[in-house]
């Protein structure tokens, strides 16, 4: 089983593909804090939900200083289409070999009507400006997940 990250670890370093194709590192996200969460396909209801409330919640976040990155095992071919269809404006990253997700504890064990498999588990980690975990939540919920979040930031005043 993959280990979870806990506030105080340093994330890991990655590189992957956004939708464009572009090469994405998390050395771009230096400076700024961040809200990396994981989710299992693209232009599925459970995810189209997801990516929809974090769109719609973009301006608290943004105006709190926090970037919004999304990925999932799509090509990059995929997350470009949902993301021209659901208007997102934030980066999709694609990780098809799931090491990204895996590094950050959100691969492993999953059970889906009483089937038990390995995938991607919905979670999302927050890193602060020097790409510190400052919180991870591992098998969170698409409906309902983003306002939780926002709660647990102090951004719901």
């Amino acid at each position: 089983m993959t280990s979870r990250l806990a506030p105080g670890d340093t994330a890991p370093a990655f590189s992957l593909q956004d939708a464009h194709g572009e090469t994405f590192s998390s050395e771009q996200l230096h400076g700024q804090r961040s809200i990396l969460y994981f989710y299992p396909k693209a232009a599925t209801p459970g995810c189209t939900t997801e990516a929809c409330d974090f769109r719609d919640s973009m301006a608290s976040f943004t105006a709190e200083g926090y970037r919004v990155i999304g990925i999932s095992p799509d090509a990059p071919a995929a997350l470009e289409r949902f993301t021209t269809a659901q208007d997102l404006g934030f980066p999709l990253l694609s990780d098809p070999d799931h090491r990204v997700a895996e590094a950050y504890g959100a691969w492993g064990e999953k059970k889906n009507y009483g089937k038990v498999y390995e995938g991607l588990i919905r979670s999302t980690v927050v890193l602060d400006e020097n790409g510190v975990v400052t919180l991870a939540q591992y098998n969170v919920r698409a409906t309902g997940h983003v306002a939780k979040l926002r709660r647990d930031l102090g951004l719901d005043a």
